[in-house]
């Protein structure tokens, strides 16, 4: 068929942008906002003008801002991690890591990009600007209002951190056990001739489908009285589940289970089973074909199911907030309580800076994994 047939009519192309362009800006505006408006003074942040939230007049007037210098050296450096992020860093571990190794590579990758990027828009650039600033005139003068003590105040002296690292251990063990299962479960299913393998699916689709606190009631006798059943095998030691993360992890691995089995086997049916035979022909078992063989051509599948996986726990609010206890809870559930008992300006501005803190670990993700997510879900819809 000839390019001219494929070709849209202009009406037809005009609209379509028209409607995505109108829609991009509807989807990112309240992002956009809340970004403004935690780096601004309560004066500033809650201004019935829009232009006085987004230039910050109060907030420069006690000496808080940035100058044009600083505006251009920041997005200079944003713009470089997002390069590294999106171009440099794929090609070198395409490069450097051994085949079966990716996931190393990637590991390493992002934990040294993400350090780098902190260590220089946090400390080095600062500093440079410190001196900069004095030296160039009217381009070193504070022009945009910006303050970051909202940040401060709520990673630090709102003790936010510790809130973060529960996340970070919920979700690392979600994806873990949801992966480790998943894939093993997806395996096998993809390559079972049998009727049992359809009816284990539909019965793991109705298990997705029940609401999350149908679970969570099924599941909290269980972790209130875990002392006492636990007690005749560990003794006094015997620990208290509910109220642990390890309680989160084992009610969000039984909702999210299902989801993955189903959208990895997906993925191994477009696989062909020639790959196994081979592999078994060259005096492989079916484990060792499975990781040498299988596995390297699964990583964008992997991925792209290990991100559902982990914004389904980072994103989490009813399991975190029935069983989890104030000491151990998450980011999400300290945040609807930071809005909820918050009544002064200055308090609500706090909460919107740790609701926007929680974005930027998502942002991160996607931007580095885009390529394997569009890789992973263009291969699971052409076939499953």
């Amino acid at each position: 068929m000839s390019s001219r047939a494929l070709r849209q009519p202009f009406s037809l192309r005009l609209t379509s942008n028209i409607f995505l362009a109108l829609w991009c800006l509807i989807a990112a505006f309240p992002i956009f906002w809340i970004v403004v408006m935690s780096f601004k003074s309560p004066v500033d942040a809650f201004d019935s003008n829009a232009l006085n939230v987004i230039f910050g007049p109060a907030t420069l007037g006690v000496g808080k801002g940035l100058s044009l210098l600083d505006i251009v050296l920041g997005i200079a450096v944003i713009w470089g991690t997002i390069f590294a992020a999106t171009k440099t860093l794929p090609s070198m571990i395409k490069s450097y890591t051994k085949p079966g190794q990716e996931w190393f590579g990637w590991l390493i990758g992002v934990l040294a990009l993400l350090v780098g990027f902190l260590l220089v828009f946090f400390v080095i650039l600062p500093a440079v600007l410190n001196v900069l600033n004095p030296l160039f005139g009217p381009l070193g003068r504070d022009v945009l209002g910006l303050t970051t003590e909202h940040y401060k105040t709520v990673w630090i002296d709102r003790g936010f951190s510790n809130n973060f690292k529960n996340s970070l251990i919920v979700t690392t063990g979600v994806v873990t056990v949801s992966l480790t299962v998943g894939t093993l479960a997806g395996y096998g299913l993809a390559r079972s001739g049998s009727t049992l393998a359809f009816w284990i699916l539909l019965v793991a689709l109705v298990f997705r489908a029940l609401p999350h606190s149908v679970l969570v009631a099924g599941y909290l006798p269980v972790f209130i009285n875990s002392a006492e059943w636990l007690s005749p095998i560990l003794g006094e030691n015997a620990p208290t589940l509910y109220g642990k993360p390890f309680a989160v992890i084992a009610v969000l691995v039984a909702i999210n289970q299902p989801f993955t089995i189903w959208m990895l086997r997906s993925f191994f049916q477009n696989i062909p089973a020639e790959l196994d035979e081979a592999a078994r022909v060259d005096g492989c078992s079916h484990f060792q074909a499975f990781r040498r063989v299988i596995m390297p051509v699964m990583w964008p599948g992997v991925i792209t199911t290990g991100l559902f996986s982990f914004l389904l726990a980072y994103n989490d609010f009813l399991v975190t907030a029935l069983l989890l206890d104030a000491q151990n809870q998450t980011m999400v559930p300290a945040i609807v309580g930071m809005f909820n008992r918050e009544t002064t300006t200055t308090d609500q501005v706090v909460a919107v800076a740790a609701a926007v803190s929680i974005t930027a670990p998502l942002i991160f993700l996607v931007l580095i994994f885009q390529r394997q997510i569009v890789s992973g879900l263009t291969a699971g819809a052409v076939k499953g």
